[in-house]
C-alpha cells in the first residue's frame, strides 16, 4: 500500500479493526461463524480505509468522517444488501412503519450505526494507536485507487451472496437505486468539499472528566440501540405496538442529536478524552449485543471472550496514552 512501514501497518490495522468493531463486538457475527467476517473485510476494511484517506487528504474533520459514514451505510445497506427497502430481509419490514417502501426504524438505526461504529470509531482508534502519524495519508495515490476497487468489489460480493439467499424475490427498484446514489453524491460532496471549508478553531474550556465522557457515550449508545432494535422477543422497536413505533423513533433521534450537540460543545479534548468516549460507546454497544444477539450459551461465551479482549486492548491503549502524556498529541480537539 505504501513504502512506509508505519503507514502500511496503520492501513492494514484499520482494514481489520473496521469489521471487528462493526460485527464481532456487537455479536451480529457470532464466534462460531467468525469465518463470515471474511465476507465483510473487503467492503468494511477497504471502504473505511478509503473514507479515511479521502477525508484526511482533503482536510476534513470528524464531521466529514460521519457524513462519509452515512454514505457507507447507504452503499452497504441500501445498494448492496437492499435491507433499507427489502420487505423480507432481516425481518426489517416488520419493525415499524414503511413510508415510501423504506424500512424506517431499521434505516434510522443502521445509518447512524454505520457512521459511528463502522467508520468513525475504527478510524479514531487506529489514529490513536498510530498517533505519531497524525492525520497524514496512509496510502499513496495508487493505493487509494486499489482500495476503492476492492471496496466496490466487496459491495458486489455482498450483493450477490446475501440478498439472493435471504430475499431472492426482491430486487431494488431502479428509481430507488438512483435516489440512493444521489443521496450518496450529495453527502460525499458535503463531506469532502463543504465541511473542510467550515473548520473552526478548537473550543476553549476544560473538558469533562474522561469517565464522564465515557458514561455519556455509553448510556447514549445503549439507549439508542435499545430504542430502535427489537430484542428479547419483541416484534417492534421498544416493545411498543407497531402504531406507536414513531414514538421511540423520535426519542432515538432526539437522543442522538442531544448527544452530538453535547459532545460538539465540549472543548479541550485530549487523546485520553477521545479514547474514553470511544471506550464508553464500545463497551455499551457490546453490552447491548449480549442482550440482543446471544440466544444460546456458545454465542454468549464467544461474545464474552471478544468483550474481554476488547476491554484489555482498550485498557492497554489507555495506559500507553497516559505514559505518553508528555508527548504532544496530533489532534487534541476533534475538528468539526
Amino acid at each position: 500500500m505504501t513504502s512506509q512501514p508505519r503507514s502500511r501497518r496503520a492501513a492494514w490495522t484499520l482494514v481489520l479493526v473496521a469489521p471487528a468493531v462493526a460485527e464481532l463486538t456487537l455479536g451480529t457475527v457470532p464466534v462460531r461463524m467468525i469465518w463470515l467476517v471474511l465476507l465483510y473485510v473487503p467492503i468494511y476494511g477497504a471502504g473505511v480505509l478509503l473514507i479515511r484517506e479521502l477525508v484526511r487528504r482533503l482536510g476534513g474533520g470528524w464531521s466529514s468522517v460521519l457524513a462519509m459514514g452515512l454514505v457507507y451505510g447507504l452503499v452497504e445497506e441500501g445498494l448492496a444488501l437492499q435491507s433499507l427497502t427489502s420487505p423480507h430481509l432481516y425481518d426489517a419490514a416488520d419493525w415499524g412503519p414503511r413510508p415510501f417502501g423504506i424500512n424506517a426504524p431499521y434505516t434510522e438505526l443502521n445509518l447512524p450505526y454505520h457512521a459511528v461504529f463502522s467508520v468513525l470509531v475504527p478510524i479514531a482508534l487506529v489514529e490513536l494507536v498510530f498517533r505519531r502519524h497524525g492525520r497524514a495519508p496512509y496510502l499513496r495515490r495508487g493505493g487509494v485507487i486499489i482500495t476503492g476497487v476492492v471496496a466496490a468489489v466487496g459491495a458486489g460480493l455482498l450483493r450477490v451472496s446475501v440478498p439472493p439467499s435471504e430475499d431472492p424475490h426482491y430486487t431494488l427498484p431502479g428509481d430507488t437505486a438512483l435516489i440512493i446514489l444521489a443521496l450518496c453524491a450529495v453527502l460525499a460532496f458535503v463531506a469532502l468539499a463543504v465541511l473542510p471549508r467550515l473548520r473552526r478553531p478548537p473550543l476553549p474550556g476544560v473538558p469533562p472528566a474522561p469517565w464522564k465522557l465515557g458514561a455519556v457515550c455509553g448510556l447514549a449508545s445503549f439507549a439508542f440501540l435499545a430504542l430502535l432494535f427489537p430484542f428479547a422477543g419483541a416484534d417492534h422497536s421498544a416493545f411498543v405496538p407497531r402504531a406507536w413505533v414513531p414514538v421511540p423513533m423520535a426519542a432515538a433521534a432526539l437522543l442522538a442529536a442531544g448527544t452530538a450537540f453535547y459532545l460538539a460543545r465540549t472543548g479541550g479534548w485530549t487523546d485520553r478524552h477521545r479514547l474514553a468516549a470511544i471506550s464508553g460507546a464500545l463497551v455499551a454497544h457490546t453490552a447491548f449485543g449480549f442482550v440482543a444477539n446471544t440466544d444460546n450459551v456458545p454465542d454468549a461465551v464467544g461474545l464474552a471472550v471478544i468483550a474481554a479482549v476488547m476491554v484489555y486492548l482498550l485498557y492497554a491503549l489507555a495506559r500507553r496514552l497516559r505514559a505518553d502524556a508528555g508527548v504532544p498529541a496530533h489532534a487534541t480537539r476533534a475538528t468539526l
